[in-house]
């Protein structure tokens, strides 16, 4: 028994009349979420970055050579607003990690690029941080792990409508 599972019990015995099983998946996602975050945020800090300086880099280095994407991209990819991209880019840009060019396909916009500390950071980080997801994970088999993936994927999918990538 877990302590969701005990307010569930405390909810039967005052409110029989409602279906709480909802607020027990829901209620587990939120403590799992918080725990889970906090495992990931090791890696980071011990890194010297955040969850959302880790967010930049990693869009970064996933999007292939040159390692450069326009601020619109960034935002599209990251999903936050325009001020706090330009706060996370100010910061990586004071350390070094990354620099603003002029877009070599349109002359009047800029893309973001990794430095080569940034590009060496991000690789040596990106590879602690899938081994302590692996951790994070660990109390699941495989296949407990593969399904879990394909529940969440269809439930996620219930949310988001069909779309390309941005």
């Amino acid at each position: 028994m877990d302590h969701v599972d005990r307010v569930l019990e405390q909810w039967r015995t005052e409110r029989p009349d409602l279906e709480v099983v909802p607020m027990g998946v829901l209620g587990r996602l939120k403590r799992l979420h918080d725990r889970v975050s906090a495992q990931l945020e090791t890696v980071y800090a011990a890194n010297g970055l955040t969850a959302a300086s880790f967010d930049v880099l990693a869009t970064l280095r996933r999007s292939g050579a040159p390692y450069a994407l326009s601020p619109s991209e960034l935002i599209a990819w990251t999903m936050v607003t325009s001020g706090t991209m330009t706060n996370r880019l100010d910061r990586l840009a004071a350390a070094g990690l990354v620099e603003r060019k002029p877009n070599p396909e349109d002359g009047r916009g800029s893309v973001v690029a990794l430095t080569p500390q940034g590009f060496t950071l991000i690789d040596r980080v990106v590879t602690a941080h899938v081994a302590n997801q692996q951790k994070v994970l660990s109390a699941l088999s495989p296949q407990d792990r593969a399904a879990l993936d394909g529940l969440l994927r269809q439930w996620l999918g219930a949310f988001e409508a069909p779309q390309s990538a941005p």
